[in-house]
């Protein structure tokens, strides 16, 4: 497999641990965003959308969306599981999961940052939406998980919740978020011993700056 992504996207740091945990072979191809490289039209024939990822298949086959690629994965290689048995907490970790991938990361990925700046706002205005859409939605994930047993968001191993927390905690630093959530935290403590999370990290990519 082909995983096509950039270091410091945190929807392609959702997959490299996705592709870490099941143990999963695949080749890296990096495309700079910040020098357009996902809108070259030899990958826009891959994906379209022009955003990464994007996961080639042995096949030729090509999936798009952290998520969906997620739930492939986890469909074809079950073992460790990225979501649990019972349908209601599989419902759970869905959403907790979606707050970040559809409620907070669209918000303060690059596309719209540059969009807002073209519509004349300030850096400092585009930083500090940033900042607020992340504060408000870690608030809500804290609470998601307030009362479930950790140490990793839903309980003793770590699920697909986990693998959407990690990279957005990593882009609150960047913004320069103030992380007041302990039940965040103790999840990031818990992923920061398993190897998949550690070598999926930006810092580690071999596109790294």
């Amino acid at each position: 497999m082909i995983l096509h992504g950039y270091f410091r996207s945190s929807a392609s740091y959702r997959v490299r641990i996705a592709l870490g945990l099941k143990g999963l072979a695949h080749e890296h191809v990096f495309h700079h965003l910040r020098k357009n490289e996902q809108r070259a039209p030899d990958y826009l024939a891959t994906n379209p959308q022009g955003l990464v990822p994007s996961l080639v298949l042995d096949d030729g086959q090509v999936l798009t969306q952290s998520l969906a690629i997620c739930d492939y994965l986890d469909e074809v290689w079950p073992e460790p599981p990225l979501l649990p048995k019972h349908p209601v907490q599989r419902a759970m970790v869905r959403a907790f999961a979606q707050v970040i991938a559809c409620d907070i990361h669209p918000l303060q990925n690059l596309k719209v940052l540059r969009r807002l700046a073209a519509l004349g706002h300030s850096e400092a205005d585009t930083q500090a939406w940033a900042r607020a859409f992340i504060d408000e939605g870690l608030d809500a994930c804290a609470n998601l998980i307030a009362d479930e047993s950790g140490p990793f968001c839903f309980g003793a191993v770590p699920s697909l919740a986990d693998l959407c927390l990690i990279p957005q905690l990593a882009n609150a630093r960047r913004f320069g978020v103030e992380l007041r959530w302990p039940r965040l935290l103790e999840a990031e403590r818990a992923c920061a011993n398993v190897a998949a999370f550690v070598t999926a990290a930006p810092e580690h990519q071999a596109d790294s700056e």
